[in-house]
């Protein structure tokens, strides 16, 4: 049995303080849910934050990660470095990083194994633009992006791949339930025809674009949906509760 997982992406939102001040809220609020709950928070909340979580249910994840684990790249973070911080996860090729800062699969692959070697299970984000969609790339990029992105690991129980159509990241615009089904079935297969029925079967994904508390029962009820990826809400404490119970 995969375990559910729900994992909160602060992006670059909130000070140590304020930080503190949002888990106080929704540490009660997630208290006994059956979802591994995960907050990944920015890099200079890391240390504080995760003290703040020790002996609650929560973990903690990180937002990138370089693949080199030390030498001369000037504001970037190592896993030697994360791990040292208790950080058990780490989003990689989330749409904005591959947007903003030309990130792609094969950048992804080289900090997915860095992750991985150390014991940290990269959140591996893939997706399509609305431009792919509309002209029927969806299937072909995502291939891509699996092949690519995730050459070289061995045990996908410690690989997690959340599905985010980038149209859908903060838009308020959500696929249909058919829509989301029929992909997140095509990566499970796709992953299976690409590295063993074993490593389909192991391997959560989560799907991640305006989930909310009204949808979040339907889609996590779907068959391959193993959790959500949760962005604005996760700065919401009831809003994120609900999502995360949602998630059975």
């Amino acid at each position: 049995m995969r375990k559910p997982l729900v994992a909160g992406n602060w992006k670059m939102n909130k000070t140590v303080q304020e930080g503190i001040e949002l888990i106080n809220e929704i540490r009660p609020l997630v208290e006994g849910a059956s979802a591994e709950t995960v907050l990944c928070v920015p890099s200079t909340s890391l240390y504080p934050l995760g003290q703040h979580l020790q002996g609650s249910n929560l973990k903690l994840g990180a937002q990138n990660v370089h693949h080199a684990e030390f030498g001369a790249y000037t504001g970037e973070i190592s896993a030697l470095m994360l791990k040292e911080l208790g950080v058990e996860y780490v989003i990689l090729g989330h749409s904005e990083r591959r947007t903003f800062f030309a990130e792609n699969n094969h950048s992804v692959n080289k900090r997915t194994l860095t992750a991985v070697k150390h014991g940290i299970k990269p959140i591996v984000c893939i997706g399509e633009t609305l431009y792919e969609k509309k002209s029927e790339q969806t299937g072909q990029v995502l291939t891509t992006a699996l092949r690519d992105g995730l050459e070289g690991v061995e045990d996908f129980s410690q690989v997690v791949v959340a599905y985010e159509p980038y149209w859908a990241i903060g838009t308020g615009k959500t696929p249909t339930l058919d829509q989301i089904a029929i992909v997140i079935s095509f990566i499970r297969d796709t992953i299976g025809q690409l590295y063993g029925e074993k490593n389909s079967e192991s391997c959560r994904i989560l799907y991640g674009g305006s989930v909310n508390p009204s949808n979040a029962e339907e889609i996590f009820s779907l068959l391959d949906v193993d959790g959500g990826l949760i962005g604005g809400a996760s700065l919401k404490p009831q809003q994120f509760a609900e999502i995360v119970k949602a998630a059975k």
